[in-house]
């Protein structure tokens, strides 16, 4: 659980030494910088939120290539830095620097930027990784697409690369398309963080999913599925008071999944199904 920081250790004369008590790590890659700009596919049309900017080396490959940046930074210390390192940037409108908790930050900012696309470039502490994921996938403004810098082992969660959703994963994937651009080795920072990380993107990110379902009693639904993960999902859904076990029986001959099955093993569409049976048999 940390907290990345883009920088290049060595690219400035001004030393200001990490902050433990926020798990500074600074990036000291900028091939890994340049493959982040790439993911994102930033052009003048975009704004780019940019969380934990810290010393502002992807801050300043983004300024090249964005409308306008918007960088959302914890550390004051980092702020006053970073306000007098892009202080003609600032004068000229192409960037603007928050401090605030990303957490607290409101979204409804965003809409003064309506002539623009809205993207995020975000190096995320993995223990508010949920948070962050719910609060811009979930956004009435929610962003085009989003890079994001987290834990490798999250990060693979997220695309179920053993094959195996979660809840995590299957809440990524009813708002957007997520895939890892890149791994990256713990060895890129300084000082060296106890895991990899990995370079997420998250694109054609929209509500539309929901346009038919109710999306609390979606997750409703889902999480009772994960109950219980050693039990299968039928019991899971049953002793869940979600439906009764003949019912559900019914719709998974319906459906065509076996009752043998675990909920880590549905698809995003495997639930929408029995979301939709269950729905239609209450009526």
């Amino acid at each position: 659980m940390f907290l990345f920081v883009f920088g290049i250790v060595k690219s400035y004369n001004l030393i200001m030494k990490y902050k433990q008590s926020l798990g500074q790590h600074f990036l000291n890659s900028k091939s890994i910088l340049n493959t982040i700009r790439d993911a994102s596919d930033v052009s003048a049309e975009d704004v780019i939120l940019e969380i934990g900017p810290g010393r502002g080396s992807l801050t300043k490959i983004l300024i090249i290539f964005a409308g306008k940046v918007i960088a959302v930074e914890k550390d004051r210390e980092l702020v006053s830095y970073l306000k007098e390192k892009f202080s003609e940037e600032i004068k000229h409108s192409r960037l603007e620097v928050l401090e605030k908790d990303i957490l607290d930050f409101d979204l409804n900012t965003i809409s003064f930027y309506k002539d623009f696309n809205y993207k995020v470039v975000a190096n995320i502490p993995y223990y508010i990784t949920g948070a962050i994921l719910k609060k811009f996938l979930t956004a009435i403004c929610q962003p085009r697409l989003m890079v994001l810098m987290i834990q490798k082992e999250v990060a693979q969660r997220i695309v179920a690369r053993d094959g195996k959703e979660s809840v995590l994963s299957l809440s990524v994937k009813a708002h957007g398309k997520p895939r890892i651009i890149k791994t990256v080795s713990k060895k890129y920072f300084t000082p060296k963080p106890k895991v990899d990380s990995a370079i997420l993107l998250i694109e054609n990110i929209s509500n539309d999913f929901f346009k038919k379902i109710d999306e609390k009693r979606f997750f409703e639904l889902i999480k009772g599925g994960f109950a219980h993960k050693r039990k299968i999902l039928i019991k899971n859904l049953s002793e869940g008071s979600l439906s009764d076990r003949k019912k559900l029986e019914l719709i998974f001959k319906k459906i065509g999944i076996s009752e043998n099955i675990r909920a880590e093993n549905l698809t995003l569409d495997n639930w929408k199904n029995i979301y939709v049976e269950l729905s239609t048999r209450k009526q």
